[in-house]
């Protein structure tokens, strides 16, 4: 009895339409470069016999390790002061530094309930901030990328926050609190000890291997600590450059902070806005940024 015979590239493979053809024309160049320009992802690999080729194995090696050191990596909290401090001139606001109760990042990620909730210290210091009740409260957060909070959270802020203080002058807005080492529910815990009516989280996403500094935003109507749940929140993802633009996004959050308000709640209830107001948005951006040059 002979051996069965081993498969090589020339070998007959049925593709997604039923047809006989080889595997090296189950995609074409031309159709993986097309795919490519639509998405980040890893499609028409090179390849070098039956193996990637070194070049395209190196890429991805280099893309997990990114990954990894963005979940690792520690967030700069007075660098990011610094930052909001001078992209928002002329806005009044005070920034209070807080931690969760996860004491660095080994328990953060080995505790995630730990991530949810203050250290008895900014517990503290948010009673002595606390002077009347607020509209709302924002949040920053390393979440599992101190990456994007530190590279998207400011310009992202920038652009929302004299829209949303053009268009409602009475709101009161709470001090911008930074936490390290937190997740999404910690804000609850900010806007609650305030108190702020609705919390804005904006926190670092998980890391994908296209995407080490994706920025995610949670909102919430009147959070309750280890009560609310995520299907209280609105949620908006991916802000990045290669994402969601700054000015899509605040599009976003003021069309959520508008109807939460308006309508005092969020979460599954509440929708997402017309696509066209993103649209709308951007547009007027471009626009007065080419007027102030």
């Amino acid at each position: 009895m002979s051996a069965p015979e081993s498969k090589s590239e020339a070998d007959p493979t049925t593709a997604l339409d039923g047809t006989q053809t080889n595997d090296t024309a189950l995609l074409s160049p031309a159709m993986a470069a097309r795919l490519r320009s639509l998405a980040p992802a890893r499609v028409g690999l090179r390849r070098s016999g039956i193996s990637i080729a070194t070049g395209e194995l190196l890429d991805f090696q280099l893309a997990h390790a990114r990954a990894r050191d963005a979940v690792h990596a520690a967030l700069q909290a007075a660098s990011l002061t610094a930052a909001l401090r001078q992209s928002l001139t002329g806005l009044k606001f005070d920034v209070i530094p807080l931690h969760s109760a996860a004491k660095d990042r080994q328990a953060y990620l080995q505790s995630p309930d730990l991530g949810r909730k203050l250290d008895e210290a900014s517990r503290q210091r948010l009673q002595e901030a606390r002077t009347q009740p607020f509209d709302l409260s924002i949040v920053l957060a390393d979440g599992l990328s101190a990456l994007a909070v530190e590279r998207h959270a400011t310009p992202l802020l920038a652009e929302l926050l004299p829209a949303l203080l053009q268009s409602s002058p009475e709101l009161r807005l709470a001090p911008i609190c930074i936490v390290e080492q937190g997740r999404v529910a910690v804000a609850d815990e900010v806007a609650h000890a305030l108190p702020a009516a609705l919390a804005i989280v904006l926190i670092g996403e998980r890391p994908g291997l296209s995407s080490p500094d994706s920025l995610g935003a949670y909102i919430t109507w009147q959070p309750q600590p280890g009560i609310t749940t995520d299907a209280e929140r609105n949620c908006i993802s991916n802000i990045r450059a290669e994402g969601l633009s700054y000015p899509q996004a605040a599009a976003r959050l003021l069309h959520y902070i508008r109807e939460a308000r308006a309508r005092r709640l969020t979460g599954v209830a509440l929708k997402d806005p017309d696509p066209a107001l993103e649209s709308r948005s951007e547009l007027q951006s471009a626009s007065q940024k080419d007027i102030v040059r």
